[in-house]
């Protein structure tokens, strides 16, 4: 039996959108959006991790649970490996699942997909893919795409992640959801690894895990939730919030 445990990185210093996590939407800092869709996923205990006191307050006014990192972290996932850490020192928990802190609108049904493709014990990592319909998506390099193997029905084997067009040739591109199902050891291990070659020139932190040979698979979801990185972003995910509501 798996006891995963649901785990959102939150930082204040984004670049892009200094104090994102605490941006409103729907009436609602954009963390505790997060919390909600994380909790109604039903998976496990969740828990905010983050470096910011002002991020904690507003998540346990929210009646969640937060949990305090270093400031220093280069990665979410360096972010939820501490954390978990703290708030498991004895392992009881052997998947962590890490849902950003930045996709308010994710489906719940999207997050407790990211499970499904954890068995086998090989799976060392598991994450989500849409399949891409707009035709501007398909050359963008904002866009990472999955190219991997199908061997079950909406579930691959990934093979590598990429900005670039890929495949080439006629079928499917398929777009890589940034949410990820970690085995207690493998993040343990990725976190101890140096950035790898490939992950440094295509800026894809996941390329990590797949040069050290771990195997990452990948379930089909769905849509792509929109994930909120710019003043933009932030103004339309608050109007799909109120055209929802």
């Amino acid at each position: 039996m798996s006891r995963p445990l649901v785990l959102i990185p939150a930082r204040m210093s984004a670049t892009r959108l200094p104090g994102k996590p605490l941006a409103e939407i729907g009436g609602l800092p954009m963390i505790v959006q997060v919390l909600h869709r994380a909790r109604e996923a039903d998976l496990g205990p969740v828990v905010v991790a983050t470096d910011s006191q002002d991020v904690a307050e507003a998540v346990r006014a929210a009646g969640g649970t937060a949990q305090m990192t270093a400031a220093h972290h280069p990665s979410g996932s360096d972010r939820i490996h501490e954390a978990v850490t703290r708030l498991d020192p004895d392992g009881r928990h052997d998947l962590i699942v890490n849902v950003q802190g930045d996709l308010p609108l994710i489906a719940p049904r999207a997050i407790r997909a990211v499970l499904e493709v954890m068995d086998p014990l090989e799976v060392a990592l598991g994450t989500l893919v849409a399949p891409i319909t707009r035709e501007e998506e398909r050359t963008a390099a904002s866009v990472v795409k999955m190219v991997g193997t199908e061997h079950a029905p909406g579930r691959f084997r990934c093979l590598y992640f990429t900005r670039a067009t890929a495949p080439w040739g006629e079928g499917p591109l398929w777009h890589h959801i940034g949410l990820y199902a970690w085995r207690r050891e493998a993040l343990s291990r990725f976190v101890g690894l140096p950035p790898s070659p490939l992950e440094q020139r295509e800026k894809l932190e996941q390329l990590r895990a797949l040069e050290d040979g771990m195997r990452v698979d990948a379930a089909v979801v769905d849509d792509i939730p929109l994930g909120v990185d710019t003043p933009e972003d932030l103004a339309r995910a608050r109007a799909l919030w109120e055209a929802r509501a």
